[in-house]
């Protein structure tokens, strides 16, 4: 508890004044009272000195200016787990790009959580996924030390880091160019996991299915048979044929008669 004014015990202290200038030694009588005179306050804050140390200060800009501080170094020391996202393929760009966010977070004190995540058929090979695992312990083994062995949770590997102490660390990653937008494997979501495994299973339906044998095309279908011709009526004889024909006929009638 912070003792001010009258309540400060010490037979002798150091006052200091508001500016910061040193005012000297004295009883806490003469020291409360020159406080008092300029409308402030005495406050120890040093009591464990010697002789103890007071300042003269408005007491409740001074009790807010020490809390805010407090408040912000509580903040800054602060330690969050940050994580970072592997997949089995991962490529090695994206491999030195994610070491190097790793090393940034455990240079600013915090801890990292490394998670390698299987998809569809990987599950059967987890042996390749803690091989990446150690890959990346070794490689982060400069700037910190594993909390956590890489160990299997249902279908990830799970390791956590801590920071070295700040001399002891010796980032190797930090050439790489960090990016600033998201991981895209820090949103990838089971849903996308279920699509692939269902894909895997469909395709090695496809794959034991007929012995490899390759069904024949389907017959393209026939051609539709072009309607039968219509015979169009004969055309009407003219006029003056028909005339002449009559004529004939009536000229052989009488003949025979």
């Amino acid at each position: 508890m912070t003792r001010k004014n009258e309540r400060i015990r010490a037979p002798k202290i150091r006052v200091v004044l508001p500016n910061g200038e040193q005012l000297g030694v004295m009883t806490p009588r003469e020291a409360v009272a020159k406080a008092k005179s300029i409308g402030l306050d005495l406050v120890e804050i040093a009591p464990n000195a010697d002789p103890p140390v007071c300042k003269i200060v408005d007491y409740g800009k001074w009790k807010y200016e020490q809390a805010k501080l407090k408040k912000s170094s509580r903040t800054k020391n602060a330690s969050r787990l940050k994580e970072l996202k592997f997949r089995v393929r991962t490529d090695t760009h994206d491999y030195n790009i994610k070491l190097a966010r790793g090393e940034k977070f455990l240079s600013d004190g915090h801890k990292v959580r490394v998670q390698l995540q299987f998809r569809g058929r990987e599950n059967a090979h987890r042996e390749i996924g803690f091989e990446v695992m150690q890959k990346i312990k070794e490689d982060m083994i400069t700037m910190a030390h594993v909390d956590q062995e890489p160990r299997l949770n249902g279908r990830a590997i799970v390791m956590v880091f801590s920071p070295l102490p700040e001399q002891q660390r010796k980032p190797r990653f930090t050439k790489f160019h960090v990016e600033d937008h998201e991981d895209p494997d820090d949103d990838h979501d089971d849903h996308d996991d279920l699509h692939d495994e269902d894909h895997d299973d469909l395709q090695d339906g496809e794959d034991d299915g007929d012995g490899g044998e390759t069904k024949a095309p389907a017959e393209a279908p026939a051609e539709a048979e072009a309607p039968a011709a219509v015979d169009e009526p004969a055309e009407p004889a003219e006029a003056g044929e028909s005339g002449e024909a009559g004529e004939e006929k009536a000229v052989a009638g009488g003949e025979g008669s």
